[in-house]
C-alpha cells in the first residue's frame, strides 16, 4: 500500500522535531498489528507489518510455521499449502503471505495519528525531563505566555517547556501579565500524567537565596553563607549570614555600595522588606539579632528546651513583635527556638529574671 505522504510528513517531523522517523515506524507497525489483531483473531498466525520510507509503502503479512501436522493452527501452516504460496517453503520456515487489512484507510489513520500524538508528547516530555533535570533548586527566566483562573504558565529555556506556578507559588499582590519577563524558582522537575511538568515559585524562600548569590560575589565565592532564610513572601524575609573570613564583613557585602545589592533584590521582590541578620553560634545572640529591626536588651532561655525569653524597651514591643507578630513570627523560624517577647516593665513586674541570658547591650 502506497502512503507517499504519509511518509513525507514524518520526514518533516523528524526534521522539525529532531525525531528519528524511524522512532514513528517502529511505535506505528506495533500499533497496527495490534489494530490488525483486533479484526483477525483465528487462523491467520502473527501479523507482520512492514514499512519501506523510500518507496512510500506499508505492507502486512500474515506469519505462520511450515509443518506436516498441525497442533497449533493458529500459528501453524502445512507445507503444502506453504509450497501454494510459495514453492521455495520448506519444513520449518517463516511462511509470510502478504495481505490487505479491511477498511484499512480508517485504521491506519487514526492509528497513525494516535501513534505521532504520543511520540511527540514522549518525546518532548523526555527532552523536558533532561533539559531540567538538573535545574532544580536554580533560578531562572521565563515568559508568562497564559493565565487561567488559578495557575501561572510561563514559557521557559527554548520554549518547548512550560513552567506551571501554582496558587500557593504565587506571591499576593504581585501582578502577572502575559508575555512579562519573570524569574522564578524551580522547585521541582517531575514526569506527569500529562508530560514534564516543571514546578516553579516566587513565594519560595530558595529565590531570595538565588537572587543574593546572583547579586552578592562573596556569597556566589562561598566566602559569605547564607545560613537561615525565613520568609513570608510579598511581606518579609529574613536572611542568616555568616562571614568564613574575618576580613569580609558579610553584612557590608549583601546591602553593597549605598544599598544597591540589596535593593536590585527588594526591586525584584515588588518592595518586600529584609533584613540581614549575622548569624551566630550563640543561639541566645543569634535570637536577639532575629528580632531586628527591633532592639533587644536581653534574651534568657527558660526552662523548656529552646524556649528564650526576649525583652526590649517598652517603646520597642510592637516592633519586636511586628504587624499581627509577622516579625515574631519569622524570628522563630529563622532560629528554631520558641520565643516569649515581652516588655522590660512587663518583665519587671512578673519578676522575670535574666539568668542565663545574652545581654545585648553590652
Amino acid at each position: 500500500m502506497t502512503n507517499k505522504d504519509f511518509f513525507a510528513a514524518l520526514a518533516d517531523l523528524e526534521k522539525e522535531k529532531g525525531i528519528p522517523q524511524q522512532v514513528f515506524l517502529d511505535a506505528l507497525e506495533n500499533a497496527l498489528v495490534s489494530a490488525c489483531k483486533k479484526q483477525y483473531t483465528s487462523g491467520t498466525g502473527t501479523v507482520e507489518i512492514r514499512t519501506n520510507p523510500e518507496r512510500g509503502t506499508i505492507d502486512f503479512f500474515t506469519v505462520r510455521i511450515a509443518v506436516n501436522e498441525i497442533i497449533d493452527p493458529e500459528n501453524e501452516i502445512l507445507l503444502e499449502d506453504a509450497q501454494k504460496i510459495k514453492k521455495s517453503y520448506k519444513l520449518g520456515d517463516k511462511v509470510l503471505e502478504k495481505f490487505v487489512p479491511k477498511d484499512f484507510s480508517r485504521i491506519a489513520a487514526q492509528t497513525a495519528k494516535q501513534v505521532i500524538l504520543q511520540k511527540l508528547n514522549e518525546t518532548e516530555r523526555d527532552a523536558a525531563i533532561n533539559e531540567f533535570s538538573d535545574k532544580e533548586g536554580e533560578l531562572l527566566v521565563g515568559i508568562i505566555r497564559k493565565i487561567d483562573v488559578k495557575n501561572v504558565y510561563i514559557e521557559l529555556g527554548k520554549g518547548q517547556v512550560k513552567g506551571l506556578m501554582l496558587p500557593a507559588d504565587q506571591v499576593a499582590g504581585e501582578k502577572y501579565n502575559v508575555n512579562d519577563k519573570i524569574k522564578v524558582f524551580v522547585k521541582r522537575v517531575k514526569n506527569g500524567f500529562r508530560g514534564a511538568q516543571v514546578l516553579v515559585s516566587r513565594s519560595s524562600p530558595g529565590l531570595v537565596r538565588k537572587l543574593f548569590e546572583e547579586e552578592v560575589p562573596e556569597i556566589k565565592q562561598g566566602t559569605v553563607i547564607i545560613k537561615e532564610i525565613s520568609r513570608e513572601a510579598g511581606a518579609r524575609t529574613k536572611i542568616a549570614i555568616y562571614s568564613e573570613d574575618p576580613r569580609v564583613d558579610a553584612i557590608g557585602a549583601c546591602v553593597g555600595n549605598k544599598g544597591a545589592r540589596v535593593n536590585a533584590i527588594v526591586e525584584e521582590l515588588k518592595g518586600e522588606k529584609i533584613d540581614i541578620i549575622p548569624w551566630s553560634d550563640n543561639p541566645l545572640e543569634f535570637i536577639a539579632k532575629s528580632l531586628s529591626p527591633a532592639k533587644v536588651i536581653s534574651v534568657t532561655q527558660l526552662s523548656d528546651e529552646k524556649t528564650a525569653l526576649a525583652v526590649v524597651p517598652d517603646d520597642k514591643l510592637s516592633l519586636a513583635i511586628g504587624k499581627d507578630g509577622q516579625n515574631a513570627r519569622l524570628a522563630v523560624r529563622l532560629t528554631g527556638w520558641k520565643i516569649d517577647v515581652k516588655s522590660e516593665s512587663v518583665a519587671a513586674k512578673l519578676g522575670l529574671t535574666t539568668q542565663n541570658s545574652e545581654d545585648t547591650e553590652n
